[in-house]
């Protein structure tokens, strides 16, 4: 959500940076908003004079009817009453011309960082860094639930008999897997001196509205019948959430806090749900990285947060690539995003395990969370969230990197605490 006084004087600019986005069907959302903008001006300037006016005449009323002149103090009356009856129908014009603008500014995006590449889709995006080597073994690499069967650690098909398509059961060693890594992905971040929270699980609307866009909600997120409230897809909803309405002090920045949440989405859209597979899944759980800081130090925390990623895929003997997210493939409220993916030795391809993204102010000013500096003044700080670690699907990248011939996995050493010790997985 950008600044409106931005809009006005920038107004070229946001259009090119709609363009930028392939978004030209929002173009007219400019002038709308422009030609709203100057009509709420002018709303308020005459409702400003119209009360000066008031109560000058007021006065004058008192003045008169103290002087016996009865008859002028009626006209002067009737003259108030009539711009008291001319501001009551401005202000009515006011909050539907405010209403209209605030709808039609949430639908503009945010301004991108002249570091991203333009790009239609992700199919554009860019890859700017390998860490480990992308392997394929010599031994077939089995579909990830096969592997999971080899263990008994996975029952899709009572899954489907209690919920449908999109979600499974996890079981024995398999689970226990999951867990582990979803506490070592806790404590991995709080060594980096994150706080750790357990959020919320269900927000309001209008944290809801703060946080993302219209169209992410309406293909993600579950609404609760008949209650103003929302099933978090991820528990940056309800972090960046919790600052909702709050002026902070400047000394309390950067806020840095690791959270874990189960996420439910719906997945609404081109990706589908696969019937066999737990890639893209309606119910999953997420250890994820929120940070809150000063608008100059947003840059410097986007470069260690993914960095973060990297280091904790490593650490699991997992490859991945840092892949800078195109100018279409960018979520309106972001300015800079990328993604990192785990390889696959099945597929001998990469896919997504997390995504880094610095929203600059946009969260901030919808939530209306601000900052006091040290002079008194208030400003917006920026936001930026980041995936940790998000099982099953980090799952599927450890089992097929680590899968032995002999069909065993090995434990890696950072996980061996979370698992009683055990140093590799037997069918």
């Amino acid at each position: 959500m950008l600044d409106i006084k931005f809009i006005r004087e920038n107004a070229d600019a946001v259009r090119q940076n709609i363009r930028n986005k392939f978004q030209d069907e929002k173009l007219p959302l400019v002038d709308e908003v422009l030609a709203l903008d100057l009509e709420n001006r002018s709303i308020k300037q005459e409702v400003e004079e119209l009360r000066a006016a008031r109560n000058r005449l007021s006065k004058e009323i008192g003045m008169l009817m103290g002087q016996k002149r009865r008859e002028e103090a009626e006209a002067v009356k009737a003259q108030v009453t009539k711009d008291g009856d001319r501001i009551d129908a401005l202000s009515a014009r006011e909050r539907e011309v405010e209403q209209s603008l605030y709808k039609k500014l949430l639908l503009i995006p945010n301004i991108i960082d002249p570091s991203v590449p333009l790009g239609r889709d992700d199919s554009e995006n860019v890859e700017l860094a390998r860490f480990g080597e992308p392997l394929v073994p010599e031994y077939p690499i089995p579909y990830h639930t096969e592997i999971m069967e080899r263990f008994h650690g996975i029952d899709m098909d009572a899954a489907g008999r209690v919920s449908g398509n999109g979600f499974y059961y996890l079981l024995g060693d398999i689970a226990r897997l999951h867990e582990a890594v979803i506490s070592y992905a806790r404590d991995f971040m709080i060594e980096k001196g994150f706080t750790f929270c357990i959020p919320p699980f269900m927000i309001r609307g209008a944290v809801a509205e703060g946080v993302m866009s219209q169209a992410d909600m309406d293909a993600m997120m579950y609404k609760i019948e008949g209650e103003d409230l929302y099933l978090i897809g991820t528990s940056e909803h309800s972090m960046v959430g919790k600052f909702i309405d709050q002026i902070l002090p400047e000394e309390s920045l950067p806020q840095t806090l690791t959270s874990y949440s189960p996420c439910f989405r719906k997945e609404k859209g081109a990706h589908g749900i696969e019937e066999r597979g737990i890639y893209r899944i309606h119910q999953f759980e997420k250890q994820e990285m929120i940070v809150v800081c000063r608008p100059e130090e947003s840059a410097g925390w986007y470069e260690k947060m993914w960095r973060y990623s990297v280091e904790l895929f490593r650490s699991l003997n997992i490859p991945v690539r840092q892949l800078a997210c195109c100018s279409g493939d960018l979520a309106d409220l972001k300015t800079k995003s990328c993604d990192i993916e785990a390889w696959s030795p099945r597929q001998q391809k990469y896919f997504e395990v997390c995504s880094c993204s610095n929203l600059g102010d946009a969260q901030a000013r919808r939530l209306k969370l601000r900052i006091k500096g040290a002079d008194g003044k208030t400003y917006l700080p920026h936001t930026l969230n980041n995936t940790v670690v998000a099982p099953p699907r980090m799952l599927i990248a450890f089992l097929e990197n680590n899968l032995k011939a002999d069909g065993s996995v090995p434990i890696p050493e950072a996980l061996r605490p979370y698992m009683g010790g055990k140093e590799k997985l037997e069918g």
